[in-house]
């Protein structure tokens, strides 16, 4: 009987089991479905309201900054100076929206020192540049009056420079957010699901009583491991499409985006999987596990780029949250679904992923218990 006996339908018979367990647990659907959709929503949608606006401008390659307008615009806490280290890295951020523009300040007179000032924007900052102008008119009119009594302005911005407004596809709100909500799906589904379920079949004896069945070990963890993942892709597939056809998420390949955020959606999965698995070993009866969760999940909500770019973080704290494995899902499905960087392009992202399923499963296979 026994050599007639097929692992692989065991194996499928505990998937479908547990997914119908899943599927009729409300704890899995909320933390699925229900609260990625909600946070979209909330921060979608009302994350850009209060607050005084701080805008920010890098400065041209041919920028003056020897000069009073230039100091007077880096002493305001209306504006802020970036730097970068490629020219890259700065049209990254100007397609996104992050930098309200590029300012060119240059000198223009010799008897009387005056100076002109420019700005090149994107499309991605219309909502900041107008604002931007009238303040720099403001900063500017301000050292006028300093600097010169009944004599012509020293700073004026040059009207007869166009404008650069490069037209782009526009970054919205739930290009950043939709990703991180995923990821934060992934990270609750792998965590919380995995550490209570094999901690319940454990307690309750369950996995016991599959011992003494023919079925091997090995079959017990990938049948309910199956149904987590067909679960969460199918999770991933509806919070991605909703975005896509209800809120204009941007898929820039069409289809082919959809299938690499899925791939990498379920490395990340595996990756959280593993705590869940550590969890579940460590934990010594059900009310330590919310505890032992949150102390790998709340960190990583609230410092891998879920909610907020970590470049808002203080540069002490930023190392930190691009440590984090869900940082670097969000980011490598943010490049691959907007910027339409290929798999291969975030390698480094998906490496640190690798890097880190394989720390989590040599401490997992360390600590799991079957009984």
């Amino acid at each position: 009987m026994q050599s007639n006996y097929s692992q692989l339908r065991a194996m499928l018979a505990i998937t479908k089991g547990s997914l119908t367990g899943i599927l009729r647990s409300p704890s899995a659907v909320v933390f699925s479905f229900v609260f990625p959709f909600i946070f979209i929503l909330v921060f979608g949608f009302i994350g850009n309201s209060g607050g005084v606006p701080v805008y920010k401008v890098a400065l041209g390659e041919k920028c003056d900054t020897l000069n009073a307008l230039y100091d007077s615009i880096k002493a305001s806490n209306r504006i802020r100076i970036v730097r970068y280290e490629t020219n890259e890295a700065l049209d990254k951020d100007l397609a996104k929206g992050r930098l309200a523009g590029v300012l060119t300040i240059q000198k223009t007179g010799d008897s009387i020192p005056t100076v002109t000032y420019q700005l090149s924007s994107t499309n991605a900052s219309s909502d900041q540049w107008p604002q931007l102008l009238s303040l720099l008119s403001s900063i500017s009119s301000q050292v006028s009056d300093a600097a010169f009594t009944n004599r012509p302005a020293y700073a004026v911005p040059d009207f007869n420079y166009e404008r650069d407004i490069q037209e782009i596809r526009p970054y919205r709100t739930i290009d950043f957010i939709l990703p991180g909500q995923l990821g934060f799906s992934l990270l609750s589904t792998g965590v919380f699901g995995v550490a209570f379920v094999f901690f319940g079949l454990r307690n309750t004896l369950v996995l016991k009583r599959y011992f003494a069945t023919p079925i091997k070990r090995t079959y017990i963890l990938l049948g309910e491991a199956l149904a987590r993942v067909i679960f969460q892709m199918v999770a991933a597939v509806v919070i991605i499409l909703a975005g896509y056809f209800a809120f204009d998420f941007t898929l820039i390949h069409g289809v082919q985006t959809l299938f690499e955020m899925l791939l990498l959606s379920f490395l990340g999965l595996l990756v959280f999987m593993g705590f869940g698995f550590i969890i579940s070993g460590l934990a010594k009866n059900e009310s330590t596990i919310p505890p032992f969760a949150n102390l790998i999940t709340m960190p990583q909500f609230l410092l891998g780029g879920t909610f907020f770019a970590v470049e808002v973080f203080p540069k002490w704290l930023q190392p930190i949250s691009k440590a984090l494995p869900l940082t670097h899902l969000n980011t490598a499905m943010r490049a691959v679904a907007f910027e339409g960087q290929s798999l291969w392009a975030v390698k480094t992202e998906i490496g640190i992923l690798l890097l880190w399923g394989i720390l989590v499963y040599v401490i997992a296979i360390k600590v799991f218990k079957w009984e």
